[in-house]
């Protein structure tokens, strides 16, 4: 069982560090086509990204608002920690993709 969270935990951080890096990368070619700075709108996007990577990682909000609600009322106090652990690794996925961009670019991405 702690094995599959493991894995779990694994695939949440890289889904949403590729949801960041992707979506800012396609992104910032759109603002390059439409002749804006590509650099700038880098920044812009991997921000507004953040919230979404990590939805898409967890699998959407349903499923997870279906696990508490497991670990609360049926008493499973792992289905909790289960999910609260794989809502922190797709936050430190996004984290290390906004430190990527940071490492790159030069520019602290807030």
């Amino acid at each position: 069982m702690e094995d599959r969270l493991v894995i779990s935990m694994i695939q949440c951080f890289f889904i949403a560090f590729g949801v960041i890096v992707g979506g800012t990368i396609i992104g910032s070619i759109g603002s390059y086509i439409t002749g804006e700075a590509p650099l700038t709108s880098m920044f812009r996007i991997a921000k507004g990204l953040r919230i979404w990577a990590i939805v898409a990682a967890i699998g959407g909000t349903f499923d997870a608002i279906s696990n508490f609600e497991k670990g609360i009322f049926d008493g499973s106090t792992f289905d909790i920690f289960k999910q609260i652990m794989i809502i922190v690794a797709a936050m430190g996925g996004v984290k290390a993709a906004l430190l990527l961009f940071e490492w790159l670019l030069g520019d602290e991405v807030i």
